[in-house]
């Protein structure tokens, strides 16, 4: 349930310029603006379908799994069939990530499938495509499962946010005549279709501090990583954050992505980074920066209370999840609010950045944007 919504372009610009001087006057109004749910449905078909999608990828799949340091484009054809029968088009791929790249770490990389546009125009599903991210199992299908339920949920939370296609894919080696069993993964839908979507472009930016991002949506961005216990992130480097905004002139908002590391998938994988000081990805941090006036809180955490039952909806009603993750995913929702609905306990853990002597202002760097 994607949606598009959002004050006009003029407001937008009205509200930036009085936010210079006069922020504190509106923080009421701008927050119940930008609060308030989206409805409507914008898309691409690929994203208007919820069943999994079935797909082959043909081409020389040991050179392409082998491929992890220069990593090259690899020529391969995608083959899927849809109410028009079977479709074919070629489709360049190669290995991306970091971690989740190494050998070491996963028996199967990241890929990026480089679509050539004019040959996708005979294949409505994948027409207008370019360059798309495909999330495929590191240890483990169910955690492929897992994350995508994380995208869903960011676009349950907002518009600004990765749309995701749950798929199946054989992997067909044409070299050694060989095929893998169908294997769960995630389609991203592409960054400048997501900024389009909110009728944004995107900002490439090398270095910002949060503090120069939209307020209200980093805010939402930031909560919502500690809703689901991901630490991997920060504006600093934009690790795993990406930027749009209506014009260049205008505060970008921050959109997250990749969370496998979040302790809500419970990848056997996934640690906080050291410097953080936890135990494990299910102890939560928040990770915005100080806020001395827990007021501001107020219209967030009054968001997400707003969301509480269609959030439990999501897991309890799915047919991928298995009884016993639903049961710890539900406990580790329970936490969550009980902690932004008790003033003392919100007040420890979102006040914490402000903390000297805490690790609230440790960044992130990552090791690779892509």
């Amino acid at each position: 349930m994607v949606a598009s919504y959002g004050p006009g372009k003029t407001y937008k610009k009205m509200k930036y310029l009085i936010r210079i001087s006069i922020v504190p006057l509106l923080e009421v109004f701008c927050c119940s603006m930008v609060f308030s749910q989206p409805n409507g449905n914008t898309g691409s078909l690929l994203f208007s379908n919820e069943e999994v999608l079935e797909f082959t990828l043909s081409g020389n799949f040991r050179e392409l799994m082998n491929d992890r340091v220069e990593q090259q484009y690899h020529p391969f054809r995608l083959t899927h069939t849809g109410d028009q029968g079977s479709t074919s088009i070629p489709v360049r791929v190669r290995t991306r990530g970091h971690f989740r790249l190494a050998k070491g770490n996963c028996q199967y990389p990241p890929l990026l499938l480089n679509f050539a546009k004019k040959q996708t125009s005979s294949d409505p599903l994948f027409s207008g495509q370019d360059k798309m991210k495909l999330v495929t199992p590191c240890r483990g299908e169910k955690y492929v499962i897992q994350e995508y339920m994380v995208y869903k949920l960011s676009n349950l939370a907002t518009p600004k946010s990765f749309r995701a296609r749950l798929v199946k894919v054989v992997y067909e080696d044409t070299v050694k005549g060989k095929s893998t069993e169908p294997l769960f993964g995630i389609l991203l839908e592409e960054e400048e279709q997501m900024a389009k979507r909110n009728n944004a472009i995107s900002i490439d930016k090398k270095s910002m501090r949060p503090e120069q991002t939209d307020r209200e949506d980093f805010l939402k961005m930031a909560v919502f990583e500690y809703l689901i216990g991901n630490t991997d992130w920060s504006i600093q480097y934009l690790q795993n954050v990406k930027l749009i905004a209506e014009d260049s002139s205008m505060l970008p908002s921050t959109v997250p992505y990749d969370f496998d590391h979040a302790g809500i998938v419970r990848a056997p994988y996934a640690k906080p980074a050291e410097q953080l000081l936890l135990s494990s990805t299910l102890e939560r941090r928040y990770r915005g920066y100080c806020m001395t006036d827990m007021a501001q809180f107020q219209d967030v955490f009054a968001y997400f209370n707003g969301l509480k039952d269609e959030i439990y909806k999501l897991y309890t009603d799915s047919p991928l999840l298995d009884e016993k993750y639903v049961k710890a995913t539900v406990k580790f929702f329970d936490e969550f609010y009980e902690t932004i609905n008790d003033p003392k306990k919100a007040q420890v853990d979102f006040m914490y950045p402000c903390d000297k002597n805490g690790t609230g202002n440790v960044v992130i760097q990552g090791l690779n944007r892509d």
